[in-house]
């Protein structure tokens, strides 16, 4: 049993023990036989003695509280990302080093130690947002805890004991439950004090209704909806008092095993496919960055250690620690121009505003990896209730009397929602109503103790003031035998009232009663046939004659009763029929069976039925007008006389409702099937009710055979080849679903491979929502456990939201893989210029801080607007891509290696020609009187110290003058700070001119011009705003070692890096000649995993 406070702690063994006992079925066994098995007797309930020894043994009922991740847990896993330890191990170097050449005599400025603190904080904040996003899982388990009853109405030692503390209640205690209660435990029901309980077990069990209970055994191999005699911790009672023998407490309640559930599929939590991608692309690239610092280690060596050979063999070693250090921090230059720092905050700011375009069409993204997890969805394993249909019951079907006795007449009735304007009624009389048209329009408005008022842009429900109009279809299976077969229909008995007020304003009034109405008001007609009459008593509804009546006094004095209900019950009683005209004739066996034909018919169609009758004849009732000192009013008081009342009755009609589908989900599931995306239909309704709407809203064809594809969760458990089953092509339907059945159904589809969006809004639906891939919680029904164990919630509650979302999702996806291109081919670039610089021998061109103000903040601009280009138009129909598909295909690879040799090329070039060259491409470069070296001194740089009589040449740059009068080789230190900043430059431009190409893989820029994208160009206007302004700002100019360049350099820098345009443009033209179509057509391909 479940075992709660710390002082019960060291009952673990005795309660584990206990909870491996097989469990007593008390929905199986009569009342005696549980009362016998829990050794209580349910007058005196158990004695306090008994109590505290079963306390002893089955704890606390209350859920346990699992230990959470320490916060130093959550923050060392922050540092499993490949990425993220090259980074701190860069960080922690360039630090040492910093601090190193300070103390050494160095120049120990805020420059040395930018770099360091810059990736120490960018480290910092992806620590935190990872810690806070993963912490937040615990909150479903606390959303669950707040569901729990308080407080619990208890009979002990023969003596009633109210309001106690519910998390002392144990296995076998008498518990009393009223309207309004929730329940404390899971208990058997032992007798009924009112005549009727009904309890609201929804959220647990995915039922759409509320639920009636009785006393009877059923069936030991009942799911948890078939079990009619027990109710469960955290459900509330809506109808009715009971008395209730408590059976399982704590973690052994279904409410428990929800928890457990909850706790287990947190615990399975999986990285999304592109944090997979991004982590194997980390390793890759752990791989190249050791293999390339250790080659540039090996070019270099001989400049920090030399040797002899003397005899054959090297001695005389010379060491040179200062160059060592040097070519050291040219190898960590070389990991921070590898590792794309922006690269986490870039995908964090185009993930959130993905969120925002996805809050725009009402989907609200809880944790941000999700909205690149939903662009691969292959599943989504949908409820129906309030999901695919609009959870408002609507008439759809208007049958009345015809002109003669033996005829019906039909009429369809458009509309999903509570919205009086929201379709009409096909087929309607175009001389208005007629006599039985009208009554019916009268029953429909007076007999209801509900109605619908305007809401902002909608239409809700409201009123209903008795227990009997509880907004609730209770479904119950009958047996008639007709014609030696038994026919399964279901009844609607209970009121549909909120329908009815808009049947009534659909069906409008006669034309003697429009002038007394204000046009305009959703409930003019309603209140105008409620103006014509005053009711004077009702007859609430049992569930024994299965109806409810009115008794009215009209406007000329007369009583007459109105009924509406259980349409054969209604038959039963009555012994007339109302014409057209509005005559009446006797109800003959002929009519009867019409009747009760086209109800058969309707019921098969999942309608749910009521029928219609009124009364004139009310003798008793002649004089009454509510005095409760008339005769009459003591037979109002007895519900046993209501049968008799509503005797000899006039019959009018019947409506069929239902839970109609919402109107745009069928052209969703086309969507779906054109994306590739299989539709999975998961609910806890009835079997017959959801192969209707899965048939209507296409999940199904209408003609199609279902019997492999409609199982209920039952048969799915059962079934001998499950996997097989799920990887069914098409839609598949699961009825009458548990959780377990959820989640088993998510946890067999993840193994296959398949990416799953599953949506929910009850308790029950919380450990799927969280071993989900995507778990949807529905914004308006759902529970908040549901939605804080879901990855997205949806504002209403709608299907074709997920669908919109996915599109969004692909086409975030898309964006990002456009980005991190961008991003890992600047990478690319830098590092070549690197290399290359280290193979040439030539001074460093660029130090660390250049590189990483490049990749954080001049890259950032461009790449974030690249997640702002346009959708595809045929995004939905491409099938959706597997998760193992890699980020960067071989030929992108090589495009991309090409780019980044171009940029090395380009970088290391323009740095050559500044030291060797006054023009270039009839570029001036000699304005600023630099002197010019030959290429081979500019490689052998370091031995400038034995040149006899070099000299070098003051040069200019903006206002500062260099001179190397004291030390000549000082032009190769200090001096190349020119030829530093024009290959910053150049970089810096390459990368803008880079972020055009990346606008499409394949595409063109003459077909893809940059101003489809202007928030692009606003980003390279931003980027090169910011280099400007290091440039041209003294202080942040000293800070990055780089001076402001000439009109003539500027030209040389455009020269330099334009091509890079060009080059791509012959390798995206190569590309889309040699390689197919990038998406085949939309079909899933069922992949038979080895097993």
């Amino acid at each position: 049993m479940g075992r709660g406070g710390e002082n019960y702690g060291k009952r673990e063994n005795a309660g584990a023990a206990s909870s491996k006992q097989e469990t007593f079925p008390a929905w199986a066994r009569d009342v005696k036989q549980c009362e016998e098995k829990y050794q209580v007797n349910r007058e005196l309930g158990l004695p306090s003695a008994e109590v505290e020894k079963r306390r002893q043994i089955y704890g606390l009922n209350e859920l346990l509280k699992h230990e959470q991740t320490s916060i130093f847990q959550l923050l060392l896993e922050q540092f499993n990302d490949t990425l993220v330890r090259i980074l701190l191990a860069a960080a922690i170097i360039s630090f040492v080093l910093a601090w190193y050449d300070g103390e050494g005599g160095g120049e120990k400025e805020i420059t040395a130690f930018v770099e360091p603190l810059v990736i120490f904080l960018i480290l910092i904040v992806n620590a935190i947002v990872g810690i806070w996003q993963e912490s937040s899982a615990e909150k479903a388990l606390e959303a669950l805890k707040e569901i729990q009853s308080e407080h619990a109405d208890v009979i002990r030692d023969g003596k009633k004991v109210s309001s106690l503390p519910a998390k002392e209640l144990v296995p076998g205690d008498i518990v009393e439950l009223r309207v309004g209660d929730k329940v404390p435990a899971d208990m058997r029901v032992l007798s009924l004090i009112s005549s009727t309980v009904r309890v609201e077990q929804g959220s647990l069990t995915g039922e759409s209704e509320a639920v009636s209970k009785t006393v009877k055994v059923v069936p030991e191999n009942s799911d948890i909806q078939g079990k009619k005699c027990m109710v469960f911790a955290g459900t509330t009672m809506v109808n009715g008092n009971c008395i209730c023998l408590v059976t399982e407490i704590g973690m052994n309640t279904e409410i428990g095993k929800v928890h457990s559930q909850i706790h287990e599929a947190s615990q399975s939590d999986t990285d999304t496919p592109l944090k997979k991608k991004l982590n194997e692309f980390g390793e890759v690239l752990t791989l190249i960055i050791g293999m390339i610092c250790i080659l540039v280690w090996l070019i270099n060596v001989k400049y920090f250690l030399s040797w002899e050979y003397v005899d054959g063999w090297p001695t005389n070693f010379k060491f040179s620690f200062e160059k060592c250090t040097y070519y050291f921090e040219i190898a960590v230059a070389l990991a921070v121009a590898a590792i794309p720092e922006g690269l986490p905050a870039v995908i964090t700011t185009c993930l959130a505003l993905g969120t925002r375009k996805m809050a725009q069409k009402n989907a609200l993204v809880r944790k941000l990896p999700s909205v690149e997890t939903l662009g691969c969805t292959t599943v989504i394993c949908s409820d129906k209730t309030g999901t695919l249909t609009t959870n408002q019951m609507a008439v759809s079907k208007l049958v009345a009397i015809g002109s003669r006795s033996g005829t019906l007449r039909s009429f369809d009735v458009e509309g999903t929602t509570y919205d009086p304007f929201d379709g009409k009624i096909l087929g309607w009389p175009v001389d208005g109503m007629d006599a039985n048209l009208e009554m019916i329009a009268k029953i429909s408005a007076v007999c209801n103790d509900a109605g619908v008022e305007q809401s902002g842009r909608h239409y809700v429900a409201i009123g209903m003031p008795t227990e009997a109009a509880l907004k609730v279809i209770e479904q119950e299976h009958l047996n008639l035998s007709i014609n030696n077969s038994i026919v399964m229909f279901t009844e609607a008995v209970l009121l549909c009232s909120f329908s009815f007020q808009v049947l009534v304003e659909k069906m409008e009034l006669p034309e003697k009663y429009a002038s007394s109405s204000a046009p305009g008001d959703p409930r003019r007609c309603c209140q105008v046939w409620n103006k014509m009459v005053q009711r004077i008593a009702t007859l609430e509804f049992d569930r024994d004659r299965k109806s409810m009546g009115v008794i009215i006094n009209s406007s000329s004095g007369n009583k007459s009763l109105l009924v509406k209900g259980a349409v054969e019950n209604l038959l039963e009683r009555s012994s007339f029929i109302q014409l057209l005209d509005g005559s009446t004739v006797e109800l003959d066996k002929y009519s009867k069976d019409l009747i009760l034909q086209v109800l058969r018919e309707m019921s098969t169609d999942a309608l749910r039925c009521l029928g219609f009758a009124y009364k004139e004849e009310l003798p008793e009732f002649a004089t009454y007008n509510s005095d409760e000192d008339h005769p009459a009013h003591q037979l109002l008081l007895n519900p046993s006389n209501y049968s008799s009342i509503e005797s000899n009755l006039i019959f009018v009609g019947l409506v069929g409702l239902r839970d109609p589908p919402r109107k745009e989900v069928h052209q969703a599931i086309e969507d779906c099937k054109a994306a590739g995306i299989r539709v999975m239909v998961i609910t806890g309704d009835n079997k017959n009710t959801a192969e209707a709407i899965c048939r209507e809203i296409g999940v199904f064809g209408y003609r199609e055979d279902i019997t492999s594809r409609s199982l209920t969760g039952k048969e799915f458990m059962d079934h001998p080849d499950q996997r097989n089953h799920l990887r069914q092509n098409g839609g598949l339907l699961f009825s009458r679903a548990e959780p377990r059945h959820k989640q088993e159904i998510v946890r067999l589809l993840k193994q296959d491979g398949e990416v799953v969006a599953m949506t929910g809004d009850g308790v029950n639906d919380a450990p799927a929502l969280k071993l989900a891939d995507i778990g949807v919680a529905m914004g308006i029904t759902g529970t908040e456990v549901a939605k804080e164990a879901s990855d997205m919630v949806l504002a209403d509650d709608n299907f074709s939201t997920i669908v919109a979302a996915v599109g969004e999702g692909r086409s975030i996806y898309d964006n990002m893989k456009a980005f991190i291109r961008y991003m890992i081919s600047s990478n690319i670039g830098e590092v070549a210029s690197i290399f290359l610089t280290a193979a040439l021998g030539i001074p460093e061109g660029m130090i660390p801080v250049q590189l990483l103000w490049v990749n954080l903040v001049t890259d950032g601009p461009p790449a974030t607007a690249l997640g702002f280009n346009p959708q595809d138009t045929d995004i939905m129909k491409k099938p959706p891509r597997r998760s193992n598909d890699s980020l960067i295909t071989a030929w992108i690879l090589f495009r991309y290696l090409v780019i980044g040799s171009y940029v090395g090329l380009a970088t290391v070039g323009v740095f050559i020609i500044w030291y060797t060259h006054n023009t270039f491409m009839g570029i001036d470069l000699s304005g600023d009187g630099h002197s010019l070296v030959t290429y081979s001194q500019l490689s052998n740089w370091d031995k400038c110290p034995s040149w006899v009589n070099f000299t070098a040449s003051p040069f200019t740059a903006g206002p500062q003058v260099f001179k190397f009068d004291t030390n000549p080789c000082d032009y190769f230190r200090s001096g190349k700070i020119k030829a530093s900043t024009l290959s910053l430059s150049v970089l810096v431009s390459i990368e803008m001119f880079n972020s055009l190409n990346a606008l499409s893989e394949d595409g063109s820029l003459l077909t893809m011009p940059p101003w489809v994208n202007p928030w692009l160009l606003l980003a390279m206007s931003i980027s090169f705003g910011l280099h400007f302004l290091i440039l041209y700002v003294p202080f942040l100019a000293q800070v990055f070692g780089i001076v402001p360049l000439s009109l003539n350099e500027w030209l040389l820098v455009l020269a330099v890096a334009f091509p890079v345009i060009l080059i791509d443009e012959v390798l995206k033209c190569i590309g889309r000649c040699t390689t197919g179509p990038r998406y085949s057509p939309a079909t899933i391909s069922i992949k038979h995993k080895a097993e």
